[in-house]
C-alpha cells in the first residue's frame, strides 16, 4: 500500500512539472508563431497551460479531485503533442508564413 501511495505522489508531482514545462514553453514562444501555426493565440495557451498546471498541483490523481486532474493533464498533453511541435516547426522555417 505504501508503494502505491508513493507511485501516485510521483505521478501527481511529475504531472505538475510537465504542466510547468508546457507553461514555460508557451510563455517563451513568439506570439505570431501561434497564428502562423494555425493554433489558438499565445494568451489562450498560457491560460490553458497555466490553469492546468495549477489544477494538477492542487488536485490529486486519486479521489474527488481527479475530476479536475484528468482534463488538466489532457490539456497539457494536447499542448505538448500538438501545439509545441507546430510552433517549433514554424519558428525553424519548416512552414511558410
Amino acid at each position: 500500500m505504501l508503494v502505491a501511495i508513493w507511485i501516485l505522489n510521483v505521478i501527481h508531482w511529475g504531472s505538475a512539472l510537465v504542466g510547468l514545462f508546457a507553461f514555460v514553453h508557451a510563455l517563451l514562444q513568439r506570439a505570431d508563431a501561434y497564428s502562423a501555426a494555425d493554433r489558438k493565440t499565445k494568451p489562450i495557451w498560457m491560460l490553458i497551460t497555466g490553469g492546468a498546471t495549477l489544477a494538477m498541483a492542487l488536485f490529486s490523481v486519486m479521489g474527488p479531485g481527479m475530476i479536475f486532474w484528468v482534463p488538466a493533464m489532457a490539456a497539457v498533453l494536447v499542448y505538448i503533442v500538438d501545439v509545441r511541435p507546430k510552433l517549433i516547426e514554424v519558428q525553424r522555417g519548416g512552414s511558410s508564413w
